[in-house]
């Protein structure tokens, strides 16, 4: 037996409760289950039970063995003093309370159907993708419905839990908290820890107070990368240079290595160099990013804050003195737009109305997921594969939520779509 497979059992009533009585053989009539707590605390909060003639409103534990109560150190503590009702599989020790009176107790042993245990055994220990892949196309379309909507707000509160971190690290400054977050992913993949690192070496203030100056930007960002030296022959990168000396003797700079940057097997739009271009660009573009963030209304609106073409340089070079074979603009593209608002823009606007109680800008953030498209990856595919509804970023966040969360540690039990399984049918 399971403690988690247990609390669902009672949760759902999965048991026979014809002629239901206490260890002390006392009739029980369970007249609402209680709503679990998923917290410390008790596993069921306001339950109603119905011993003998007297109707008892409280919190109900459970356990595998009423044993388990000292076990767990819950007789001496204050928040287990007034439990109605000790749901066990097993009452193998007596459980009293301080005054001396005995916890009422119920055993479930027996009065749980065999096909909930062979449902639940058979979904842990399969070997699938996901525990419940060869069930899940006959799963009802409500429940599959109901683990995205979790899931999507679970993934958005995970994400939110990261950023009030750097919040509180930044000192409440959303600003810099969004300028760090943008530089963890403007590297995407293979560059996003050097260009976390970067964004660490430059104070946002120090973006704050030069952002009207898109050449001493390119100095501080190119020359904290490691980019500017002084064997550099266009005139171009020679002056960023000697800008950059400048303001690195200022401010007491130290450069990072430009080896820490991975070039190789890369599209050359995906270089550390454009990306760097194009993140100055996004900052000179919008130099109050966040509040501009926060009076998009439309996701169009969004998307424009970061349609950026960065310093016509780049329409010719991909590195500093390497001359491209053609000249051409190298905006953001569209695919890469999406990335950030899914992963930063949204998650943070999503944040900013949870801490300033303002559902507003959390109602807009679900929105703007609900009209980008799904993103395309391998989760995402098998999901499309098992017939899962997919037709937004809104629907993939949440399916990669559960697939990393619930599904890769069989969390069946906490998952609509398991407890949709393993709820017995008529014919069970």
């Amino acid at each position: 037996m399971n403690e988690d497979l247990l609390q669902y059992i009672w949760n759902f009533q999965l048991f026979n409760p014809i002629e239901l009585v206490t260890t002390e053989n006392e009739m029980v009539q369970v007249v609402r289950a209680g709503a679990q707590n998923f917290h410390s605390g008790p596993d069921f909060f306001n339950g109603q039970v119905r011993i003998g003639e007297t109707l008892w409103v409280g919190n109900i534990e459970i356990h595998i063995k009423s044993s388990d109560w000292k076990k767990h150190n819950h007789q001496n503590d204050i928040a287990y003093s007034k439990i109605i009702l000790h749901v066990v599989w097993e009452d193998d020790d007596p459980v009293f309370q301080e005054n001396g009176e005995r916890v009422a107790t119920i055993e479930l042993n027996g009065r749980v159907k065999k096909s909930v245990f062979d449902k639940f055994n058979q979904l842990q220990n399969a070997k699938t993708w996901i525990p419940c892949e060869s069930e899940i196309k006959n799963v009802d379309e409500f429940a599959k419905i109901q683990a995205i909507e979790r899931k999507l707000i679970e993934r958005l509160e995970s994400k939110s839990n990261r950023i009030n971190q750097i919040l509180q690290l930044r000192k409440n400054d959303w600003e810099a908290t969004l300028y760090q977050l943008l530089a963890k992913y403007f590297g995407f993949k293979v560059n996003a820890v050097p260009f976390e690192l970067l964004a660490n070496t430059i104070d946002f203030n120090l973006v704050r107070k030069h952002r009207t100056n898109e050449h001493q930007l390119f100095a501080l960002f190119f020359g904290q990368a490691g980019f500017l030296h002084s064997g550099l022959k266009g005139s171009f990168p020679i002056e960023l240079f000697k800008e950059y000396s400048f303001l690195a003797n200022k401010y007491q700079l130290q450069a990072l290595d430009s080896s820490i940057w991975k070039f190789m097997r890369m599209r050359p739009l995906n270089f550390p160099t454009i990306r760097i271009a194009q993140f100055i660009g996004l900052f000179v573009k919008s130099p109050n990013l966040f509040q501009a963030i926060l009076e998009a209304e439309e996701l169009i609106d969004l998307q424009k804050l970061f349609k950026i073409e960065p310093h016509g340089y780049f329409d010719s070079h991909y590195r500093f003195d390497v001359p491209a074979s053609k000249k051409q603009k190298k905006p953001i593209g569209n695919a890469s737009i999406d990335i950030l608002l899914i992963n930063v823009i949204i998650p943070i606007l999503f944040n900013y109305g949870k801490q300033t109680d303002n559902e507003k800008f959390q109602s807009r953030a679900i929105a703007f997921l609900q009209a980008i498209k799904a993103e395309k990856n391998s989760i995402t595919k098998k999901w499309q594969e098992l017939e899962m509804p997919l037709t937004s970023a809104y629907d993939s966040q949440a399916l990669i939520q559960l697939k990393n969360e619930d599904c890769s540690n069989k969390k069946c039990l906490t998952c609509t779509i398991g407890m949709a399984i393993l709820k017995p049918k008529n014919n069970d």
